[in-house]
């Protein structure tokens, strides 16, 4: 897998600064060309508490990435609240904060999630 090292050296600086608690768990999100996913972790106990994916949609029904991103946040959000998370810390994972990551970071507000 061919990752940019910028990339990672951004990453790393991310998780040396943020981590995922019982009260506040974590949003990692990881993107490709086609897809995009996020998960909500504990780090204290290195469980992944609720996930969602572009995989879960018919990306056919949405014209662009930046609407099915959006869609994967509601989505995410919707589980979260049904598990009791209502906080979050966002980890862009590297990413630029724009475009996919973006919209899948307002779909998780919209949804109801608070970070």
């Amino acid at each position: 897998m061919a990752v940019s090292k910028s990339r990672l050296r951004i990453k790393r600086g991310i998780r040396n600064k943020i981590s995922g608690t019982s009260e506040r768990p974590r949003i990692s999100v990881f993107k490709s060309n086609s897809r995009i996913s996020a998960q909500i972790i504990d780090d204290s106990k290195g469980h992944t508490l609720v996930s969602a994916s572009s995989v879960e949609f018919d990306s056919k029904k949405k014209n662009t990435n930046i609407e099915l991103s959006k869609e994967v946040g509601k989505k995410l959000a919707e589980k979260a609240i049904a598990e009791g998370i209502t906080s979050v810390v966002f980890d862009r994972n590297g990413y630029v904060y724009h475009g996919k990551v973006q919209a899948l970071a307002e779909g998780a507000r919209e949804g109801g999630l608070k970070f």
